[in-house]
């Protein structure tokens, strides 16, 4: 069950409306970056968590303020397109609302949805969920929110640093903000499991006889012309403790050539695929 407030979670103003940063803006919603992929990420993690409830009701608390985030963020949208004209023949070309979308905002935010955000992206591709990562493993799914949540601060950072506009700026502040917190709940999670070290390799619990554990631990180093570079990937024991480091430089391959066999009759194939010569 879920309850709603009419009020939002945090103030969101706009001191002058920008149809061209509502289209940005987009991005926050529906973008691979945006609220839209996290808020179903932690949710349908939640659905599937298992062994700690904890953590599911963390999943599941913030999924919701992520759907927080798309109301403020799609009320910012809007506010960005007050007075934005429903025809040409509304306002002049010289008005700056006009001119705005004559230069580059999203019209459909004019023929689609009645200068109101949209679930889409900057570009005004649809999110379709192919983002939304929801493994069953609490490892694989903390680390696939920080990156997230990484994403997600990068994109408020840039956000912020192309408007002007005080209402945007306070508004971004706080998405950077609860981005800052949300990077570190999921890497919180980790430490309560007994750190990065204990939860790999993720899935921990895959038998060591059911991984070719010679391959497990060597960084292959395919460039020709120099060596492998330097650094902590590629010596001393491994973060995991099973084993060391070590680098291979331009191994031989050790698999065969592929081949495969005749094409069958009747698949659309040329004769000669058919019956290869002898």
């Amino acid at each position: 069950m879920f309850h709603h407030s009419s009020k939002l979670q945090y103030p969101v103003k706009v001191d002058k409306p920008d149809p061209e940063f509502a289209m940005l803006l987009q991005q926050a919603i529906g973008g691979i970056e945006g609220e839209i992929r996290v808020a179903m990420q932690y949710f349908f993690q939640a659905m599937g968590a298992r062994g700690d409830d904890r953590i599911r009701d963390m999943l599941m608390s913030t999924a919701t303020e992520e759907l927080s985030h798309i109301e403020m963020l799609g009320h910012a949208v809007a506010l960005n397109l007050e007075g934005a004209p429903v025809s040409y023949q509304e306002e002049s070309a010289k008005d700056p609302v006009v001119r705005a979308i004559l230069g580059g905002a999203n019209p459909r935010h004019l023929l689609s949805s009645g200068l109101s955000a949209m679930p889409v992206n900057a570009n005004g591709v649809p999110f379709d969920m192919s983002h939304v990562y929801a493994t069953g493993n609490v490892a694989a799914d903390m680390l696939a929110n920080v990156t997230a949540e990484a994403g997600g601060r990068v994109l408020a950072s840039r956000l912020y640093n192309w408007t002007d506009d005080h209402g945007m700026k306070d508004f971004l502040s706080f998405l950077i903000a609860r981005d800052t917190y949300h990077q570190q709940q999921w890497l919180a999670v980790i430490e309560e499991l007994g750190g990065i070290e204990a939860q790999l390799p993720v899935p921990n619990a895959t038998p060591e006889a059911h991984e070719a554990m010679q391959h497990s631990y060597y960084y292959l180093n395919t460039l020709l012309d120099k060596e492998a570079p330097k650094g902590r990937w590629a010596e001393g024991p491994s973060l995991d403790g099973r084993s060391e480091y070590s680098v291979r430089n331009q191994p031989a391959p050790e698999g065969q050539e592929p081949k495969l066999g005749p094409a069958k009759p009747h698949s659309g194939a040329q004769e000669e695929q058919i019956n290869p010569p002898k």
